[in-house]
C-alpha cells in the first residue's frame, strides 16, 4: 500500500489515544510494564526503487517508535533492539527472556494478533529450559548472535537462581492452564486482536490465561488506521470501534443480504458506477446496517475498498460505532494471510495435475483453518475417484500439498517461512463423504435446490463429520519458496 512520511505521524497520534482510554478502565498501568511481542519483517524494493515493507515494520523502524520519549504507559519489557532484530528466532528468544526476567513488573501482555501471542507461548513451551539457564546464570545463549541484541539484553539480565527455579517449576507441570497468570502474576489483561478470524483463538487464550480480559484496543489495516475501542473491557463478541474522522475520508457501501450471502462474489478494489451512487458518508450510516468500508487516504488511495464488512452497533454522542463483521470473500485465514475462494480454487486446480498419471480425479473438496495446532494450518478435505489400479504413493499427495502452498499468495508463503503458519495438510475422505455433508446441511434446513458444497467449513459438527471419514492424511514436506528482489530465498530455521 502506498504511504507517506506524515502518515506515520498520524498513526502515532492514534496509538497515543489507546492508553488514556485503557487507564479509565484499568488503573495503575503506569506503575509497571507491558510485555508485547512485536516483530519486523525484511524489506525489499519495487522495480522502480521504492522501499516496500509491511506497515508495522515501517512504524517500528521509524523515529516515531525508536525515539519515542519515555512514557510510563508505553514502557515495554522488550528493548527496541530485540524488536528490530530481523531474525525471528533471536527476536522471539530475547523478547521472551526479557519478559520472564521482569515478570513481576508486567501488568499487561500482548501482540498484534492473537495467533502471534499464542505462538510466543508455544515458543516458551519449547525453550523454557534454555531461558531458565540464562536467567539462572545471567548469561545470554550463544545462539543469539546479533551484537545489538546481545548488548541490549545483557544490560538488564542479572543472575537470578530463585526466579529460574520458579519458572522451571511452573513450566515443568503437566498442565499449562493459566500459565500466563502463573508466570506473570500481576497481568491485568491480554492486548490482542480477537475479532473476525482471530476469534477462533479465544478458547486457547482463555485456557492459557485463566480467563483474563481480552482487549481489542484499535481498528487498523495496511491501507490506513481507522479507530479505537472506547469500551475495551467488553466481551470480544461485543467489540465496537469509533472511527477517527481525521485518519482518512470514509465512505460506506451498503451490503445487501440474500439468503445469508453478500451481494458480491468477487470483490474488485474499484467501484462501478452503480456502487458509487450507493455510497453513504460517515454521518449518514444507519443503526444495524452492514457496510463495506471504502476509504480515500492522504497517501493516495481513492475510494479504495478495504474489504472489511462493518455493522453499525451504536453511537458515541453523534459518532457511529462499528462492529467488525468479517473480511469479504476470505475463506481461510490463520495469521495475516487472507485466502479467498478463487485463489484456493486455482491452487487446488494446480495441485490435482499430479493425480492425472494415476487416472484419479478430485470429486469434491472443502477446507478448514485448523487452529488446534500451534501454529495453525490449512486443512483440505479431498474426495477422490480413481479409475486406474495403481496406488497413489504418499509422495504424490505431499507434492499436491506443496503445489497448493506454492500457488497461494506472497503473504501466505512469507508466514509459512516465518513459522506463523504450519504445513498445509490434505485429508483424503471416504467416497460419499460430501453426500453425507449435503444430507446434514439439508437436515438443518438448507434447500436441496440451492445447496452448494462450502469451500470452507467452521461449524464444529461438520468438521467432526469430515474428520470421522478421513482415511489418510498428508502434509506439505517443506516450506514453499518465498523470495524478494535483491535477497536470497528465506528458509525456516526453526
Amino acid at each position: 500500500m502506498p504511504t507517506i512520511e506524515e502518515e506515520l505521524g498520524r498513526r502515532s497520534q492514534l496509538y497515543s489515544l489507546l492508553m488514556p482510554v485503557m487507564s479509565q478502565f484499568v488503573p495503575g498501568l503506569d506503575k509497571g510494564k507491558g510485555m508485547y511481542f512485536l516483530f519486523i519483517k525484511c524489506e525489499t524494493k519495487t522495480p522502480g526503487g521504492l522501499l516496500a515493507r509491511p506497515v508495522l515494520t515501517s512504524y517500528y523502524k521509524s523515529s516515531h517508535f525508536k525515539d519515542r520519549p519515555f512514557d510510563p504507559y508505553t514502557n515495554y519489557t522488550s528493548p527496541n533492539e530485540t524488536i528490530l532484530c530481523q531474525d525471528s528466532y533471536q527476536s522471539m528468544y530475547s523478547q521472551m527472556l526479557c519478559g520472564l526476567s521482569q515478570n513481576k513488573e508486567v501488568l499487561r501482555v500482548g501482540a498484534v494478533f492473537s495467533s502471534g501471542f499464542i505462538r510466543a507461548i508455544r515458543f516458551l513451551e519449547k525453550h523454557w529450559a534454555l531461558l531458565c539457564h540464562d536467567i539462572r546464570t545471567g548469561t545470554l545463549n550463544p545462539l543469539i548472535t546479533d551484537p545489538s541484541v546481545r548488548e541490549a539484553v545483557t544490560k538488564t539480565l542479572k543472575p537470578d537462581p530463585e526466579l529460574a527455579g520458579f519458572i522451571e517449576s511452573e513450566c515443568g507441570k503437566e498442565s499449562w492452564q493459566g500459565i500466563i497468570t502463573r508466570l506473570w502474576p500481576n497481568t491485568k489483561y491480554i492486548d490482542v486482536i480477537v475479532t473476525g478470524t482471530m476469534s477462533q483463538y479465544i478458547p486457547t487464550l482463555d485456557y492459557y490465561s485463566n480467563g483474563l480480559p481480552l482487549v481489542c484496543t484499535m481498528y487498523a489495516s495496511s491501507e490506513c488506521y481507522f479507530g479505537v475501542n472506547l469500551n475495551p473491557l467488553c466481551k470480544p463478541s461485543e467489540v465496537s470501534y469509533t472511527l477517527i474522522p481525521t485518519m482518512c475520508y470514509y465512505e460506506f457501501l451498503p451490503v445487501h443480504r440474500n439468503n445469508g450471502l453478500s451481494n458480491s462474489i468477487a470483490m474488485p478494489k474499484s467501484l462501478n458506477e452503480k456502487e458509487q451512487q450507493e455510497l453513504v458518508d460517515l454521518v449518514d450510516v444507519k443503526l444495524g446496517q452492514e457496510y463495506e468500508l471504502v476509504v480515500t487516504t492522504y497517501a493516495g488511495l481513492y475510494r479504495y475498498r478495504v474489504g472489511d464488512v462493518l455493522r453499525v452497533a451504536g453511537f458515541k454522542n453523534n459518532a457511529p460505532q462499528f462492529n467488525f463483521v468479517c473480511r469479504k470473500n476470505v475463506v481461510l485465514s490463520i495469521d495475516t494471510d487472507k485466502t479467498d475462494e478463487v485463489e484456493l480454487q486455482n491452487a487446488v486446480r494446480n495441485a490435482v495435475s499430479h493425480l492425472m498419471p494415476f487416472d484419479a480425479r478430485l470429486t469434491e473438496y472443502t477446507s478448514y483453518a485448523d487452529t488446534t495446532t500451534i501454529p495453525g494450518h490449512y486443512v483440505l478435505y479431498w474426495e477422490l475417484t480413481q479409475n486406474g489400479s495403481t496406488t497413489i504413493p504418499p509422495s504424490i499427495f505431499e507434492d499436491c500439498c506443496l503445489t497448493i502452498e506454492e500457488s497461494l499468495d506472497n503473504v501466505y508463503r512469507q508466514n509459512r517461512v516465518f513459522d506463523a503458519i504450519g504445513p498445509l495438510e490434505i485429508k483424503i475422505v471416504e467416497i460419499g463423504t460430501f453426500d453425507k455433508l449435503m444430507d446434514y446441511a439439508i437436515s438443518l434446513g438448507a434447500s436441496i435446490n440451492q445447496y452448494k458444497t462450502p469451500r470452507c467449513v467452521k461449524f464444529a459438527p461438520i468438521v467432526e463429520l469430515l474428520n470421522s471419514r478421513v482415511v489418510c492424511s498428508y502434509f506439505s514436506p517443506k516450506c514453499p519458496k518465498w523470495t524478494t528482489p535483491g535477497l536470497t530465498q528465506w528458509t525456516n530455521i526453526n
